[in-house]
Parts: C-alpha cells; sequence; structure tokens
C-alpha cells in the first residue's frame, strides 16, 4: 500500500436467500475496487452454513481475484472430515483459513448451548490451527478478544489461548469488535508481554443498527460507551443522519487507531458496503480507477 494509506480486509456471512444473494455481491462489486488484502467469509454456529461459505469464497475468489479466505471451526465434524473440507479448499486455489473454536448449534430458544468438543474432532481452536497446517501450507487467521471471550474465566486464560494459537502456526490474529481503543491498546502491550509477535488487526464495526450493535456487544463482551448511546439516541426514524453519524463515529475510531501508528484494519460489513466505503475513504483508501488509454 501507498506510505501512509492503511490496508484493509473486509467480512461478508454466507446469503441465505436470492435476495440477499443480490445484496452480497452488490457489496462486494462495490467494496473490491477497494484492493483489500483478503476478504473474509463466516460459517454459521455448529457448521450450519459450511456449503454456503465454501460457495460464496470460492467465487469471490475466481470471479473478483481478490484473496479470499474461508472461516473454519471445531464444531460438528470430525478432524478427518474437517481435514477433507480443508483440502477441497487448497484444491480450489483457497490458501486463506481463519480458525475459530466456533459457537454450538443453536437450540430450540434461539441461543448457543454450551461447547462441548466433537468426539473425534478438533477439540479448540489450537487443535485446528496445528491440524490445518499439517494438511497444506495454509496462511491462517485466528480471533483475539481485546476485552476478554465472554467463556473464559479469566483475561490470562484468554490470552494464553492466543498465545497457543500462534505457536500452532496462526499467521495472525483479528480482534473482536471493539469501541474502546484504549481496551486494544492495552491488549497490545499484553500480547508483546507474552511473546505474541503476529499481527493483531483490529476488527471494526461500522454501526448500522445501535440495537443490534448492543446486542452484538452484549454477546460477545465489548464494552459499549455511553457517549455512543447518547448520540445514537432518537435516530431510528432518521436512517439518513444515523448512517452519517455512524461513518463519523467508525471513521474517527479508525483515525485514532491510525495515529497511534495501526496500519490494518478488518471491517465487519454485514453484507453492506455503503458505510465501509465511506469510512475507508476517510481514511484515504480510495477505488482503483481504470487505466486511461
Amino acid at each position: 500500500m501507498t506510505s501512509g494509506i492503511p490496508s484493509v480486509s473486509f467480512e461478508f456471512f454466507p446469503p441465505k436467500t436470492e435476495k440477499m444473494e443480490q445484496s452480497l455481491w452488490q457489496a462486494i462489486q462495490r467494496l473490491a475496487p477497494l484492493a483489500p488484502s483478503f476478504v473474509s467469509v463466516t460459517y454459521g454456529a455448529g457448521g450450519s452454513t459450511r456449503e454456503r461459505t465454501h460457495n460464496t469464497v470460492t467465487r469471490i475468489q475466481k470471479e473478483t481475484g481478490i484473496p479470499a479466505a474461508a472461516h473454519f471451526t471445531c464444531v460438528g465434524a470430525t478432524r478427518e472430515e474437517i481435514d477433507a473440507i480443508a483440502r477441497t479448499y487448497w484444491d480450489a486455489g483457497i490458501r486463506h483459513l481463519v480458525a475459530l473454536r466456533g459457537d454450538p448449534p443453536e437450540t430450540e430458544g434461539g441461543v448457543g448451548g454450551r461447547y462441548v468438543p466433537h468426539p473425534g474432532g478438533y477439540a479448540y481452536a489450537a487443535d485446528l490451527v496445528a491440524g490445518m497446517k499439517k494438511v497444506a501450507d495454509f496462511e491462517i487467521s485466528v480471533a483475539a478478544y481485546p476485552e476478554c471471550h465472554p467463556e473464559a474465566p479469566s483475561a490470562q486464560f484468554d490470552l494464553d489461548n492466543l498465545k497457543r494459537k500462534v505457536d500452532a502456526g496462526a499467521t495472525r490474529a483479528i480482534t473482536q469488535f471493539f469501541f474502546d481503543n484504549d481496551a486494544y491498546f492495552r491488549f497490545l502491550d499484553r500480547c508483546a508481554a507474552a511473546g505474541i509477535t503476529v499481527p493483531i488487526v483490529p476488527g471494526i464495526l461500522p454501526i448500522t443498527n445501535f440495537a443490534r450493535a448492543v446486542e452484538f456487544a452484549g454477546k460477545c463482551g465489548a464494552a459499549m460507551p455511553q457517549r455512543f448511546a447518547e448520540t445514537f439516541e432518537g435516530l431510528d426514524a432518521d436512517p439518513e443522519t444515523r448512517q452519517l453519524v455512524a461513518a463519523t463515529m467508525a471513521a474517527e475510531q479508525c483515525q485514532a487507531l491510525q495515529a497511534q501508528g495501526i496500519k490494518e484494519f478488518h471491517f465487519y460489513t454485514l453484507n453492506r458496503s455503503d458505510l465501509t466505503v465511506a469510512i475507508c475513504r476517510m481514511l484515504g483508501v480510495k477505488a482503483k480507477q481504470p487505466a486511461v488509454s
């Protein structure tokens, strides 16, 4: 990238319907000219979107040429089954995996149950990373939690788990989204002290819907600053202002990180492009113009 202009990457989720697929591809087509370093596609709880994830990842890489990464989890399959799926990705030209423990299938009430390792499967993400490195020389990203994984018994346990994933072969960690930059920088200091030297890329969530963002934050243990609630208050019926506020606040967060030397950002797009395009523009990341003949 040009000096001073950050590297960006984008996360999408596999579409459930034809209409959602159209929306996804509109977003991809608008974001592709920003030349992201990679894009990733998520995996549903309990491995519920395995086939759709595979189809989306391979199509993105084939039709856009952007390096695509598939989310990969330990849930719902034996080691042999997971290894076989990894080989199909490698054979399809996919060289990057995002290795995660994964969430258990949703219960009847719509909430995931307690995670239990699959008999004969990879127990946790560190085991999955080690296994994937044996299958092929994948680039592997893993998850990191600046404010601690909600299921971790302690912050030190969570940090030790990240170290295990890195030691197993992970080449990058992507953080859960956060809104408190100080929490992220404290986390970087703790990672450095623990001997974790891979890039810890901040995950950024532009707020398209404040109530949903609060719900997401509650599930993953991310603190929502009071000023966010005050700023978004009363904007439910004013989508245009809400969009402007959301883009401005996310861009200000990224610019503050950038001012402290952060040069990579991973955006959770929720399969929308408008806010991410605006934020990237404010960071100096612009669409590549076609060559003049």
